[in-house]
C-alpha cells in the first residue's frame, strides 16, 4: 500500500465514528438478560449458550477474569458492531488453562443493553476434540433460502463506463465484468451503489438561478445495469453542487456533497423528476422490481454533515418525491451504520404517518442482527429488511478482505440470515473501487469479491459454493468439539444430487490468518441413502492452499512487486479455480444406507461435498 493509501486509511478511520447525543430516540425497551447461559470448554475455544429473549435483536457477550467482574465486552476485533443476533457464539480469544466468565446481555435496539445474565465460567482445554456432523438425505426442510441473490454492492455505477486503467486493466470492463457474473454465477438480481445524483453524471444545475435536470448521465448509467441483467436499487445520493446548502462538505475521492440542500422544495422537484423520468424510460419495471433507498449512512457525519432532524426531513420529502410519482412504488431507509437509527426511523414513521415498505442498514465484523421484534413492535411485521452493505471489515485497505477468513465469515453471516432477513448484500463486488483513491496494487485488502484482472478471491467461491447448493434444505446436526459454533454445515438435495457446505471459523480476527489449534477433524455420516448403493463424491475446499488467489500471488510475487507481469497473471488465472482436495471418488452406503467422509477441517476453511 502507498504511503498516500496509508494516509487516508488513517484519517478515515478518524472521521467515521457514529454520532453522539442525537436528540430524536424510539421507544426500544430494556430487556431481561437471557436465561440457561452455559459455557461448554473445547479444544482453544469456549462455546457459549444460551436461550433466546422474546423481543431481542441480538445479545452482547461479556467477559471477565473473575466472578465479580469487571466485565467487558468481548471483542473479535471486527471493528463494529460486536453483538450478535443469536447463539451460541464461540469464544477464541482467551487462553488454554485459563478460566474465564462469561455473562450476556439481551438488546431490544443496537444502542439499548439490558443488563447482564448470570455469570458462567470455562476454561479452554489445550487438545482438540473432533466433530460428528449427521446429514438426513431423506428430510425435506423447505426451499433453501437465498439472501445472497436479491443484491450486491458496486462502486458508483458510472465506474462502470470508465475507460481509465488501473493495472493495466480497464477499469469499466472489468467492474461490468464482475456485475455480470455475480447475475449469471451467483443469481444476483439487483446492485446497489452510492452517486447517482453526484456531479458527474449532471443531473442538477442552477441557469440564471432556475432549476435545470438533466438525467442523460443517469440513463446510459442504468441502461448499462439493465444490459448487464441487473436492475438497481436507487440510492438517492448525493447531493448536486448547485442544490447543496454547504457544497464545501465532501466525502471520498470523488468529492461527493453530503450537505443537505439549500431548497426542500427544489430537492423535492429534482428527486420527483428523476422518478417519473426513470418509468417513463423503464415503464413497469420500476414499480415491479426497482427499489428506493433514502441517502447512506446519514448518521455518521462523514457521509451527512446536517443534523438527525435533518435526515429525517430528506427521509420524509424523498418519500413523498417518489410516491407523488407512483405510489406503488417501494421506498425505505435509514441505510445507517452500525445498525444504527432503525428504531428511530420508524418511531418518526408512526408519528408523521410516512411509508417504510423496507429498512435497510449496514454492519460489518460480526453476523447482521435481528430487527424482526422492532418491527413487530411497530406494527410492521413482515416488513423486509435489507443489510444493504455488509461485510468482514469497515476497514479500507485491511488484508482480510483478501484471505481465506473473510470467505468463511461470509458463509457464517449467509446461513444466520436465512429465513429472517431478505437481503444481505456483500460491499462490494469488485475491487475496482476508488473512495479512497484506485488500487495501488494486486492484493491491497480492497472491499472487492473480485480483484482488478477478475481473479475470484475466497469471498466470491463461498457465494459460489452457496448457489450450487441443492434447492431443497436438508436436516443436519453435529456433535463434538465446536459443533454448530466453530464448525457449521447447511446441507441440501436437488439435480445434481446431496450437496453439503462445511467450514470452520470463530469470529476472532486476530487469528485471520489461520489457527492450528483450532482446525478440527471431522466426519459427516449421510443417512437414508440406499442400502448398498455407490455414489460418487467431489469434495472441493477454500483453505490457505486451494482455492486462495493471495496465496497464489505470494508464491509468484518478487518483493516490492505490486502488479503481476504478463507470465504471472497467465499463471493466477490458470490457478484462478475452486479446487478439488482429491480425486472424485466412488464411495458406497453400508447396509443402514450411510456413507461416511472423512476429514480435516483447518480454520479458516470451507468443503463443499458432493454426492451423486
Amino acid at each position: 500500500m502507498s504511503s498516500a493509501n496509508s494516509d487516508a486509511r488513517a484519517d478515515w478511520n478518524s472521521r467515521i465514528g457514529l454520532r453522539t447525543g442525537v436528540s430524536f430516540a424510539g421507544n426500544a425497551p430494556e430487556l431481561d438478560p437471557p436465561d440457561g447461559t452455559v459455557a461448554v470448554a473445547g479444544g482453544s475455544q469456549v462455546t457459549l449458550d444460551w436461550k433466546p429473549v422474546d423481543g431481542a435483536v441480538g445479545y452482547q457477550v461479556h467477559v471477565a477474569e473473575s466472578a465479580n467482574g469487571p466485565w467487558s465486552e468481548l471483542d473479535h476485533a471486527g471493528r463494529d458492531v460486536l453483538a450478535v443476533p443469536h447463539p451460541p457464539y464461540v469464544d477464541t480469544t482467551g487462553t488454554p488453562g485459563v478460566e474465564r466468565w462469561y455473562a450476556v446481555a439481551s438488546l431490544s435496539d443496537v444502542h439499548v443493553e439490558g443488563p447482564l445474565s448470570a455469570p458462567v465460567s470455562a476454561v479452554p482445554l489445550a487438545t482438540a476434540g473432533s466433530v460428528t456432523v449427521s446429514i438426513d438425505t431423506g428430510s425435506d426442510l423447505g426451499e433453501l433460502d437465498r439472501p445472497w441473490r436479491p443484491m450486491i454492492g458496486s462502486e458508483h455505477l458510472s465506474h462502470a463506463l470508465s475507460t481509465d486503467t488501473t493495472g493495466g486493466s480497464v477499469v469499466g470492463e472489468e467492474l461490468s465484468a464482475a456485475l455480470r457474473a455475480a447475475h449469471e454465477e451467483l443469481g444476483v438480481t439487483h446492485v446497489r451503489a452510492h452517486a447517482i445524483l453526484c456531479d458527474d453524471l449532471g443531473v442538477y444545475r442552477e441557469v440564471d438561478g432556475g432549476p435545470v435536470h438533466d438525467f442523460g448521465g443517469v440513463d446510459r448509467v442504468y441502461d448499462h445495469v439493465r444490459a448487464l441483467g441487473l436492475y438497481p436499487v436507487v440510492e438517492i445520493s448525493f447531493m448536486p453542487h448547485d442544490l447543496a446548502s454547504d457544497p464545501s462538505k465532501t466525502v471520498f475521492d470523488y468529492d461527493a456533497i453530503v450537505s443537505p440542500p439549500k431548497d426542500w422544495s427544489r430537492w423535492h422537484d429534482l428527486v420527483r423528476d428523476l422518478t417519473a423520468h426513470l418509468i417513463e424510460r423503464y415503464g413497469d419495471e420500476v414499480v415491479e422490481h426497482w427499489s428506493f433507498e433514502v441517502w447512506n449512512e446519514a448518521n455518521l457525519e462523514v457521509f451527512w454533515s446536517g443534523t438527525p432532524e435533518e435526515y429525517l426531513q430528506m427521509y420524509d420529502v424523498t418519500v413523498a418525491a417518489v410516491r407523488s410519482v407512483d405510489d406503488r412504488l417501494v421506498v425505505g431507509g435509514p441505510s445507517s451504520a452500525a445498525a444504527g437509527w432503525v428504531e428511530e426511523l420508524l418511531a418518526h414513521a408512526e408519528e408523521a404517518d410516512v411509508p417504510v415498505d423496507f429498512i435497510s442498514t449496514h454492519t460489518y465484523g460480526s453476523p447482521p442482527l435481528d430487527f424482526r421484534p422492532t418491527l413487530a413492535r411497530y406494527g410492521h411485521e413482515g416488513t423486509p429488511i435489507w443489510w444493504t452493505e455488509w461485510g468482514v471489515t469497515p476497514t479500507h485497505f485491511n488484508e482480510v478482505s483478501d484471505a481465506v477468513f473473510a470467505g468463511t465469515f461470509l458463509l457464517r453471516g449467509m446461513a444466520s440470515a436465512m429465513g429472517r432477513i431478505e437481503a444481505l448484500s456483500y460491499w462490494v463486488v469488485s475491487d475496482h473501487f476508488e473512495e479512497l483513491g484506485r488500487p495501488p496494487a494486486l492484493l491491497h485488502g480492497g472491499f472487492g469479491l473480485r480483484t482488478v484482472g477478475e481473479l475470484r478471491k475466497p469471498r466470491w467461491w463461498a457465494l459460489a459454493m452457496l448457489e450450487r447448493l441443492g434447492s431443497r434444505r436438508l436436516a443436519a446436526s453435529s456433535t463434538g468439539d465446536g459443533a454448530g459454533s466453530l464448525i457449521e454445515v447447511i446441507a441440501a438435495t436437488g439435480e445434481i444430487g446431496v450437496t453439503a457446505l462445511l467450514w470452520n471459523l470463530t469470529l476472532d480476527q486476530t487469528k485471520a490468518a489461520g489457527s492450528d489449534e483450532l482446525a478440527r477433524d471431522v466426519r459427516v455420516e449421510l443417512t437414508g441413502l440406499e442400502p448398498g448403493a455407490t455414489y460418487q463424491l467431489v469434495h472441493e475446499r477454500v483453505d490457505q492452499h486451494h482455492s486462495n488467489v493471495a496465496a497464489a500471488w505470494g508464491r509468484l510475487r518478487e518483493d516490492g512487486q505490486d502488479w503481476p507481469d504478463a507470465e504471472q497473471w497467465a499463471q493466477l488465472k490458470a490457478a484462478d479455480r475452486l479446487d478439488e482436495i482429491e480425486s472424485p471418488r466412488a464411495v458406497m452406503a453400508d447396509a443402514a444406507g450411510t456413507v461416511s467422509v472423512d476429514l480435516t477441517l483447518p480454520m479458516p476453511a470451507m468443503s463443499l461435498l458432493t454426492l451423486t
